[in-house]
């Protein structure tokens, strides 16, 4: 079942077309639309590739030929700095993928602001324990009169036009800055409804490595234990209208279709840019060293050599 559709969120959005900037796009309208709520409320999953390692922007254009939806540019676990977050995030916006931004813990509302100056559509907030931990993340990403950030008139999100800020207000604070709070620790399970409750957070995203070793069983996504917490988040979810989301769960497509088609998981974390990387590179050398078959071959004599 998909989550309800809050009404606060309906505005329209111009889709991107081919003609000049100017006829594309109202003053209202986004660059792109917000992948993330479009998708999981018409009840389809919205498919992330996490990125951490990679710092060229191009990594967009590989991410949008597999198919991906958006990106999960990571702050926490990277020396990625906020320069190149910004690059990649609008680099993203322009080519149809939704820049999603995953802070490190504790970073503080300044840290917050740069990264939606810079370009993110929604901002990633780990280590949520609490229902004011959640209450102060909206805080931290919506303007008055939903919360507190402070005001740049030209948004990246709106393709840096000169916006009436009464529009830019609305459309930012509706569509343009989206919530996902991080359910990591058993702490946080114990939360689930009063975090689940507050208005303005999006999606509630299952930190599973984090979580599976708070309850003691790092790794071992297939225990009842870990599955029951799953469940908890999803009863949740549903109850408040909110997203549910899954990280850090790869290469497990039995686990994955039960999040997805049982849970209602409509955001997932596929992969990072450096597992990638690194299953490609260790299956390369595996296949050379198929063909070469680990034999010692006789030295090549080139022609001047005789």
């Amino acid at each position: 079942m998909a989550p309800t559709r809050p009404q606060s969120q309906i505005i329209p959005i111009v889709e991107n077309g081919n003609g000049p900037i100017t006829d594309r796009y109202s003053e209202s309208s986004l660059v792109i639309d917000n992948i993330l709520t479009t998708k999981a409320f018409d009840g389809r999953l919205c498919k992330a590739l996490g990125v951490r390692m990679v710092t060229n922007p191009l990594i967009v254009a590989l991410a949008r030929n597999a198919g991906f939806d958006c990106l999960f540019i990571d702050l926490e676990h990277s020396s990625l700095s906020l320069a190149e977050a910004s690059a990649i995030s609008y680099t993203a916006t322009l080519t149809g993928i939704m820049p999603l931004v995953r802070l490190p813990w504790q970073c503080g509302s300044g840290y917050v602001q740069q990264v939606l100056d810079g370009g993110a559509m929604g901002v990633i907030f780990p280590h949520i324990v609490t229902r004011e931990d959640a209450y102060a993340a909206v805080q931290q990403c919506k303007f008055p009169p939903w919360g507190k950030r402070s005001m740049w008139g030209q948004q990246p999100v709106l393709g840096m036009r000169q916006t009436p800020l009464p529009i830019l207000v609305e459309t930012c604070n509706a569509k343009g800055s989206s919530v996902l709070v991080m359910i990591e620790a058993l702490s946080s399970l114990k939360n689930l409804e009063s975090i689940a409750a507050v208005e303005g957070v999006d999606t509630l995203l299952v930190g599973c490595l984090d979580l599976s070793t708070d309850m003691g069983i790092p790794g071992n996504f297939d225990s009842e234990y870990f599955r029951s917490a799953l469940i908890d988040v999803s009863q949740a979810c549903r109850r408040h209208g909110k997203v549910m989301g899954l990280a850090g769960i790869y290469n497990n497509p039995s686990l994955q279709s039960w999040a997805i088609n049982d849970l209602g998981v409509r955001f997932m974390l596929c992969q990072q840019d450096s597992n990638l990387i690194a299953s490609a590179a260790k299956e390369c050398v595996a296949a050379v060293v198929r063909v070469d078959g680990g034999h010692t071959h006789m030295e090549v004599v080139s022609p001047r050599q005789k």
